[in-house]
């Protein structure tokens, strides 16, 4: 299971409690998140993905199913379509596809650390807790120029996602402010074996995406 952008693995607990008992789940989390070190070198989906590849190797996992909340999810499909046989069926949800300058500049501006500090204190105590010992404002800093990058140089491009051979759903909430409909249904098109799920009455944020749908999804297409 791969949390999201300036999340940690402790975001997925909840959903992970409830499917322990029907798969063996593995939660971690990324570089420079929930406390690990961070980086010199930017953020990117890169390094990420050398994370998932890396615990996969280092716990000797075969056949490996992935579930990738938001940023969780573009980096399943970005080590689907370049590292080939690595990983499974995956199953994403609230992942955003379409970066460009526009939006990317949109999205980096909701990390400004002073803003949250000011207008969202308690959301910015949440990141401190969340990154502790680590400096969360760095986390968003890093966050956001890793955003601006995928503006102007998509990881994954509209032609990779032909590319890719796995089995992959993906799935947005109806209700997203972050992720459009029509971003996911392009890419849901352009799978070659892509399913697709709308979550009715659900927003981005994880902690508001109704655990045990969420669950339901998940184990059915397991």
């Amino acid at each position: 299971m791969l949390h999201g952008a300036i999340g940690s693995s402790s975001q997925l607990e909840p959903l992970a409690e409830k499917l322990k008992d029907i798969f063996e789940v593995y939660l971690w989390n990324f570089t420079g998140h929930g406390g690990k070190e961070i980086p010199a070198e930017p953020f990117s989906i890169e390094m990420f993905a050398e994370d998932v590849l890396y615990f996969i190797e280092k716990n000797k996992l075969t056949g490996t199913d992935v579930y990738g909340y938001s940023m969780g999810g573009y980096i399943a499909l970005y080590i689907s379509r370049h590292y080939p046989g690595k990983i499974n069926k995956i199953f994403t949800t609230a992942t955003k596809f379409d970066w460009n300058p526009e939006t990317s500049l949109k999205e980096s501006k909701l990390l400004n650390p002073e803003k949250i500090s000011e207008k969202i204190p308690a959301f910015a105590k949440e990141l401190e807790a969340r990154h502790s010992p680590q400096d969360w404002k760095a986390v968003l800093k890093k966050t956001s120029e890793m955003m601006i990058d995928l503006g102007n140089e998509p990881e994954l491009k509209s032609s990779d996602f032909e590319l890719i051979e796995n089995e992959v759903l993906v799935s947005v909430g109806d209700r997203d402010s972050m992720v459009t409909i029509d971003e996911t249904v392009d890419v849901y098109k352009k799978l070659k074996k892509g399913s697709l799920l709308v979550l009715p009455d659900t927003p981005h944020p994880v902690e508001k995406i109704n655990i045990n749908r969420l669950k339901f999804e998940i184990t059915n297409y397991f």
